[in-house]
């Protein structure tokens, strides 16, 4: 189901909690959500959805969307600043980012992975980190 989009800052800096399998529910409704506005975002997380969840959507490399649950970047290298606009909040705004990262998560059959990203679906991925932690930029 395509959820609107969540714009209250008040509920996007508050900390996500741990997914679970009971939350695959939200994770479909996440991915279709972006799907729904691929046009203008690559990435989302729970919360911008109205779901405390740490849940995240990206679109990868070849335009699928990737869904990870409970994601957490345990290696980041090659510190950069990025210029980044979000789908709750108006404008652009500056944000440090890394070039290459590794991020071990779960995946929508509660399977752990562990895998680097680079160049623009990293950033990607560490902007709806960030929104799963409460930092928004």
């Amino acid at each position: 189901m395509i959820r609107a989009i969540m714009t209250k800052r008040f509920f996007l800096r508050q900390p996500s909690v741990k997914a679970t399998a009971d939350d695959l529910g939200i994770a479909r409704d996440l991915a279709e959500t972006l799907e729904a506005h691929r046009a203008h975002c690559v990435g989302m997380a729970a919360n911008m959805i109205g779901e405390r969840k740490r849940i995240i959507a990206v679109l990868d490399g070849a335009g699928k969307v990737l869904v990870m649950l409970n994601p957490r970047i345990v290696e980041a290298e090659g510190p950069f600043e990025a210029e980044e606009g979000c789908l709750s909040l108006e404008g652009t705004r500056t944000a440090r980012r890394f070039k290459r990262i590794v991020v071990a998560y779960e995946d929508e059959r509660m399977r752990p992975h562990e895998d680097a990203f680079d160049g623009f679906v990293a950033q990607a991925i560490q902007h709806e980190v960030d929104h799963c932690n409460g930092v928004i930029i």
